[in-house]
Order: structure tokens, then C-alpha cells, then sequence
């Protein structure tokens, strides 16, 4: 079964908007949205070059850069050599850039907690009931 292409539309809008509000309602610890999406990905997908995370951001090469910079300054990632290129580095994130992300996400999750209170017991149900479809669907794209 599929759903169509408005409907599937208005699902991305929504998504968008509550990622949104969350992250402007949640203190982020002065970390931006590029550098989380950075973060996040390191966090997730281990050691990576700059060309690597600009891909998967998406961003340019230069945003990249800015980013990892603004982390690595932080404390919260770290470059070591590539072991398959000398002249190359990757960018790897570090314990505590891994508790901040974590701390964002906690963050988010007490602003949507709160907000679930408004919504009746068998709509937060139905939420809680398709976070491993969301889930399974963000996974099938990596």
C-alpha cells in the first residue's frame, strides 16, 4: 500500500515543522543545525572525511569545514589520520561531543513530551506506535 504523493507531501511538511519547533524550543548548547547534522552523522557513522560529511549533510565542502572547525574548537570531535591516505585526515567525534548530542536530543524530547501531554491517550498510543516505522524508514535511506 502506498500513500500519494500529497499526502506523502503534507507527511514531510509536518515532520519538518516539528523538527523545527523542537529544535528552536530546545536549548541546543550554542551548537548549530548544520554542526548537529555533522555531529549526528559522525556519532552515527563513525570517523569520516570532510568531502564525506559534506555528501551526507548535505552542505558544500567549505560548510563542512566551518563546522567541523566550530566542533573540533568545542572539544566535541577530533581529527586523526587517515590510515588509507597519510596525506588525508578524518574527523571523529569525541565523548563529549557525543553527550552534547545526546543532551540536544534529550532536550527535544522533554519539549515534545510536554507537548504530547495535550493530545489524548490513545493518540500518544498511535504515536508511540509508529516511531519504528519512522525509524525503519530513516535507516533504509543510509
Amino acid at each position: 500500500m502506498t500513500i500519494g504523493d500529497d499526502a506523502a507531501l503534507q507527511l514531510v511538511i509536518s515532520l519538518h515543522r516539528l523538527t523545527r519547533s523542537l529544535r528552536r524550543a530546545a536549548a541546543a548548547g550554542g551548537i548549530q543545525p548544520t554542526q548537529l547534522a555533522v555531529l549526528a552523522m559522525l556519532t552515527q557513522r563513525g570517523p569520516s572525511r570532510i568531502g564525506e560529511i559534506a555528501a551526507w549533510v548535505p552542505c558544500s565542502q567549505p560548510t563542512a569545514t566551518a563546522a567541523v572547525l566550530g566542533l573540533e574548537s568545542a572539544g566535541l570531535l577530533h581529527r586523526e589520520p587517515d590510515p588509507t591516505d597519510g596525506r588525508a585526515s578524518r574527523v571523529l567525534a569525541t565523548e563529549r561531543g557525543a553527550t552534547a548530542l545526546a543532551d540536544v536530543a534529550r532536550g527535544e524530547a522533554e519539549v515534545l513530551s510536554k507537548r504530547l501531554a495535550s493530545l489524548r491517550p490513545d493518540e500518544v498510543r498511535r504515536l508511540a506506535e509508529i516511531e519504528p516505522l519512522l525509524r525503519r524508514l530513516a535507516e533504509a535511506a543510509e
